[in-house]
């Protein structure tokens, strides 16, 4: 079983994203639940450096499918350990930078 661990950034993004939308939490318990299990799901984000990959999720309040969904940001640290790093609406921000995962990652090794 692998340990997926939140951090400071992720936490904060989703206590602002249950405001909005209530379902939230369940709609990314099973992303959390795959991860877990040790599965990498999503897509490796090119230019990181180091082993980054972004995953969709619906949105059970915004009937749009996965497109209009949620993007969760996570980095393998080993077979392990994943730490999530980011989490954000699609309807809210179209993308998230480089520059921005980095930081993320940074924050995270400090912490």
């Amino acid at each position: 079983m692998t340990n997926v661990r939140f951090t400071s950034s992720f936490k904060r993004r989703l206590k602002g994203l249950k405001k909005r939308y209530r379902q939230v939490q369940a709609d990314l318990q099973p992303i959390i639940r795959e991860l877990e299990q040790g599965h990498l799901i999503g897509d490796q984000v090119s230019g990181a450096t180091s082993t980054v990959f972004k995953v969709r999720a619906k949105n059970s309040d915004i009937p749009t499918g996965k497109s209009g969904g949620y993007r969760i940001i996570y980095q393998v640290l080993s077979p392990e350990n994943i730490l999530l790093l980011l989490v954000y609406a699609k309807s809210d921000q179209a993308d998230v930078s480089m520059g921005e995962i980095e930081t993320a990652i940074a924050k995270a090794l400090e912490e």
